[in-house]
């Protein structure tokens, strides 16, 4: 298993393989850009640059400048029952855009005029190589690896029209990281802190379309390429169908958990 993750950095930022005591830069700005190279999985493992304390990270988003950010709704069987909906025959796509990501650690701007933040524990799948009308096994082979996402929603934009977009891309909304996990098993259980209480809990076996799926679905639409990423969907326990509802507040604190990949740990604070 290997670990890579973006950092910032005293001139900016660099991609780095994150290990036990170190972070040592690869070669690049961002592990997007690091993931065009044809060989970046033996560049990645061979790189020996400049070195960074591992345990004074300050992690930017994963991929800073995605060409593609697809995301996944009503893809728990969990969370389907508890929005009340039947299983799809086809994935529920819609997207986000580069400006709504911030890193692992980052302050989530609450979106301005919203009074129903709420919570979206995901998986988050990175393409490491061009793919379009992907078999099972090209898209298998496609993906990079691994890291964790929250699908940080405002609700109530969200629902002004049947189109979800509007409540899913505000700036800085979305954190992403703390690094890549490539190689290694298959990721295990899924889980969302909001002040300690635990509001989701499942495991990823529970998706209705697995990465391998959503890849040959979606290079059906349109080429993926290096460093797009797919938020997977997100289980039960969400806020909004909560009795009473529950939403994110000022100076709330969200951790987002996948086991075998990482966790981010991000606090609410107002957004403009």
């Amino acid at each position: 298993m290997m670990k890579l993750a973006t950092i910032r950095t005293t001139t900016g930022t660099a991609a780095v393989r994150v290990e036990a005591d170190a972070a040592i830069e690869i070669g690049a700005l961002d592990v997007g850009e690091f993931l065009h190279r044809p060989n970046w999985k033996t560049d990645a493992a061979r790189a020996d640059g400049p070195r960074h304390d591992a345990a004074n990270l300050d992690y930017a988003p994963l991929i800073l400048n995605p060409e593609k950010i697809f995301c996944v709704g009503l893809n728990y069987r969990s969370h389907i029952l508890e929005m009340g909906r039947e299983p799809p025959e086809h994935p529920t796509l819609f997207a986000k855009f580069a400006r709504s990501l911030v890193g692992a650690n980052d302050p989530i701007e609450l979106p301005a005029g919203s009074t129903e933040v709420d919570w979206e524990a995901e998986l988050g799948v990175v393409v490491g190589s061009e793919v379009r009308h992907a078999s099972p096994e090209r898209a298998a082979a496609a993906i990079a690896g691994y890291t964790v996402v929250n699908d940080v929603t405002a609700r109530d934009f969200q629902y002004r029209t049947l189109q979800w977009l509007q409540g899913k891309t505000f700036e800085r909304s979305t954190p992403v990281g703390p690094w890549l996990v490539v190689g290694g098993e298959a990721p295990g259980e899924i889980s969302c802190e909001v002040d300690g209480d635990v509001v989701q809990k499942a495991d990823t076996a529970d998706l209705v379309f697995d990465p391998v799926a959503l890849i040959v679905y979606i290079s059906q639409l349109i080429t993926l390429a290096p460093g797009d990423l797919i938020a997977t969907g997100t289980p039960g326990g969400v806020g909004h169908a909560r009795k009473p509802p529950r939403f994110l507040t000022e100076h709330t604190e969200l951790v987002t958990r996948v086991e075998g990949v990482g966790e981010c740990r991000n606090t609410m604070v107002k957004g403009s």
